[in-house]
């Protein structure tokens, strides 16, 4: 039987990517303000930090990760002294533009009505400065507590005694192959991939079902084995509905871009 529905946040439930444009856009227009010599400095070069940095301290913290690749663009205008002020402006903007996927609210309403909902992520998205305050019975942080990134085990135990059910009842939704699908799946939960951008899926052993959007979620879980199928369904144009599909080529398509926050 499954009682307990747990989400990821960015690119899952949280449209991440304009919020970070965003914010580094609004970084970029600062340094400008404050030294013609910035105007060498591009967009491209910014995101490109982040990818840097993220490769050497992707076990830290992403408030950190973000605030060291800030420092390195700041460096290329000699802006270090800024630090400070910089990462304030990005994260308020990246905050304030952080918002659901239009599928979201009416899936969550749906969901509410049968499962125990959560959130449980890696990143610095918080519920209740994105859109989604009080929507979820628990919601867990990475580096909040002590606890561990995914897909590290002590993640995936921290919501099953959150959950406070068996694992076996808890089905874990999210767009990263390897830490929403794989990795709860070797913790004994069962997982659904939300493949919004159409990759292709890698080879090995898969989810419990994947859907292109929210929207098929609760229908989804209806069909799942040991779940009845009494809930209605949430209205949706986009005929994405597939259950344990075979494999799509392999290859790293499902692994996604960390996008930071």
């Amino acid at each position: 039987m499954l009682t307990a529905v747990v989400f990821d946040a960015d690119e899952t439930l949280l449209d991440l990517r304009p919020a970070v444009t965003g914010g580094l856009v609004a970084v970029l227009d600062e340094m400008r303000r404050r030294t013609p010599v910035a105007t060498g400095v591009s967009l491209a070069d910014l995101e490109s930090d982040w990818a840097a940095v993220f490769r050497k301290l992707r076990a830290a913290p992403v408030i950190e990760i973000r605030r060291a690749a800030l420092a390195r663009s700041l460096a290329r205008a000699g802006l270090d002294a800024h630090l400070d002020e910089v990462a304030a402006l990005f994260f308020a903007r990246r905050f304030a533009l952080t918002r659901p996927f239009p599928d979201v609210p009416p899936a969550l309403a749906t969901l509410r009505a049968r499962y125990t909902l959560g959130f449980a992520t890696n990143g610095n998205s918080r519920a209740e400065r994105c859109g989604l305050a009080g929507e979820f019975v628990f919601e867990l942080y990475a580096h909040e507590n002590g606890l561990p990134k995914k897909p590290h085990p002590a993640f995936y135990a921290a919501v099953v005694e959150a959950a406070g059910v068996p694992a076996g009842q808890i089905v874990y939704v999210g767009d990263s192959w390897e830490h929403d699908v794989v990795a709860p799946r070797r913790a004994g939960l069962r997982s659904v991939w939300l493949n919004r951008y159409g990759l292709p899926r890698p080879a090995g052993d898969g989810p419990d079902a994947e859907v292109s959007t929210l929207a098929d979620l609760p229908a989804v879980l209806a069909e799942l084995p040991g779940v009845s199928s009494d809930l209605p369904a949430v209205a949706s144009d986009r005929p994405s509905l597939r259950a344990d599909v075979p494999d799509a080529g392999g290859g790293p398509g499902g692994a996604r871009v960390d996008l930071g926050g």
